[in-house]
């Protein structure tokens, strides 16, 4: 890793930073050289170099269009008249307050982008990858992480209290930090983004540096929900999930995380042939299935807190959003409840976007009194505790990724019933689960039944969940990643 002297403030600093970047050398210290070895060097207007040069000039990473249209100025009237708004004065609010920063150009690094995952304590699906993987990557290798500054227009290295947020997750998210003061400018780098980007300012941004930056960029690919079952998504997520799409076809490689994942991306490249762009290299690369050894005490709580000595838990986990499909869960267990069944129902995970009806319907259960209970938050030793005592665990879930409470059941030899489909059908393919329609209330509430009541079944179930082999790991699932992504 090679790290590009700092440009302190001022537009003669920023040139000289630009020259001494392409050239290799030091830039000129007269003012007169240093304006003729920035004409000639930008005079071919490679895409790679008027980006740098905008990203540097301007402190922000620059959008496609402007990119586009600086080379156009260049081929009509040369670097002098292309670039003559950045080297003047200016009374833009966002062009004064980007001015006032450092500007650093980091060269041959690995840099991962972990913006949203250093900001929130949330351990969804998709933080926990990007935690699990990044926090691997940090250990054995030499890499850089960077958030954005607050506008999504720069990107920044992240602070000492953002990078534990972002590798280890945090109950409460310190507040934020001091002021940018430096930013950062990929040049011939490595870019790679594990989390899921959607805000408009931040994908347009990624797009220019994909498409023109010089370096290499990958990302991890979660799944095309937005696209595939956008009916069960938050509003605006279907327009969010598409600006992110632009920018990942300009990437080289995608490192989807189930074969039914690199079947959606794969579909969507294809319709990239209307476009004239070949798109995105992808590659599956499984999550793991690695299960954690709960703590006796952890064992303790979770017995006194769902009374699993008394009658069988039924435990389901992920949000309350639609597509995960928890008001047929709460169906079916009233079902099995009318039908004389004992157990209990335990949902762990936060409510979502139009959560409201399951909101709703479990407060009518718990008035009339059926056992059922729904966990915002629970720590990671309780959460392996409760996988491991729960009689079962439902998943029907209407489309997913991968479906992580799938796989982190089986590892821990309980028993699942999940979705006849997609990553869930992959996951379960070493045995261990029922699988059945989720649509079907009458064939997931017969599944419910049958493994509460069927000793030999459950039995069976529950010795092939014990007896899977060739257990993924998430040490092996960083070190393949990382030879997708950034190959060396």
């Amino acid at each position: 890793m090679s790290v590009a002297p700092v440009a302190r403030p001022g537009v003669r600093n920023r040139m000289a930073l630009v020259v001494s970047t392409l050239s290799g050398t030091p830039a000129p210290t007269g003012g007169q050289a240093l304006r003729r070895a920035f004409e000639e060097l930008l005079a071919p207007a490679a895409a790679d170099s008027v980006w740098l040069a905008l990203a540097v000039l301007r402190a922000t990473l620059p959008l496609d269009s402007e990119v586009v249209a600086t080379r156009r100025r260049i081929a009509l009237g040369g670097p002098r008249a292309a670039f003559a708004s950045l080297l003047r004065p200016t009374i833009d609010p966002f062009e004064l307050r980007a001015r006032r920063y450092e500007v650093e150009v980091a060269t041959d690094e690995v840099l991962v982008d972990l913006h949203h995952t250093s900001h929130t304590g949330l351990a969804t699906g998709i933080q926990r990858v990007a935690r699990q993987t990044s926090r691997r990557w940090a250990a054995e290798h030499v890499i850089g992480l960077i958030g954005w500054t607050g506008d999504h227009r720069a990107l920044r290295r992240l602070t000492d209290s953002e990078r534990h947020v972002a590798l280890h997750g945090a109950e409460q998210v310190p507040p934020a930090g001091p002021v940018v003061r430096r930013v950062v400018v990929p040049w011939r780098c490595t870019y790679v983004l594990p989390e899921l980007a959607t805000e408009e300012a931040r994908t347009s941004r990624i797009l220019a540096l994909a498409r023109h930056g010089g370096s290499r960029t990958g990302v991890i690919g979660f799944d095309c929900v937005p696209i595939s079952s956008g009916e069960t998504t938050g509003p605006g997520m279907g327009a969010a999930f598409s600006l992110n799409l632009t920018a990942v076809r300009h990437m080289d490689q995608v490192a989807t995380i189930s074969r039914a994942a690199a079947r959606e991306y794969t579909g969507w490249r294809r319709m990239l042939a209307g476009t004239g762009l070949p798109g995105p290299a992808i590659t599956p690369v499984l999550l793991p299935a690695e299960a954690q050894e709960p703590t006796a005490a952890a064992l303790t709580r979770v017995r006194e807190r769902f009374g699993t000595e008394a009658t069988p838990l039924v435990l389901c986990v992920g949000s309350h959003e639609p597509r995960k499909n928890h008001l047929a869960v709460l169906h079916a267990a009233e079902l099995a409840w009318q039908d004389g069944h004992r157990f209990s129902l335990a949902f762990v995970g936060g409510n979502s976007w139009a959560a409201e009806p399951f909101t709703r319907r479990m407060a009518e259960l718990v008035r009339r009194g059926r056992p059922v209970v729904s966990v915002q938050g629970m720590s990671d030793d309780d959460l392996w505790a409760a996988y491991r005592l729960a009689r079962l665990v439902l998943f029907p879930s209407l489309n997913e990724g991968f479906g992580l409470p799938v796989a982190e059941a089986l590892a821990s030899g309980t028993p699942v019933i999940t979705s006849d489909f997609g990553s869930m059908r992959e996951i379960a393919e070493g045995g261990g689960a029922l699988l059945v329609d989720p649509r079907d209330d009458h064939a997931l509430t017969g599944a419910l039944v049958t493994l509460l009541a069927d000793d030999d079944l459950h039995a069976r179930l529950a010795a092939q969940a014990r007896g899977r082999t060739g257990q993924r790991t998430w040490d092996r699932y960083a070190d393949d990643v990382w030879d997708v992504l950034v190959g060396r």
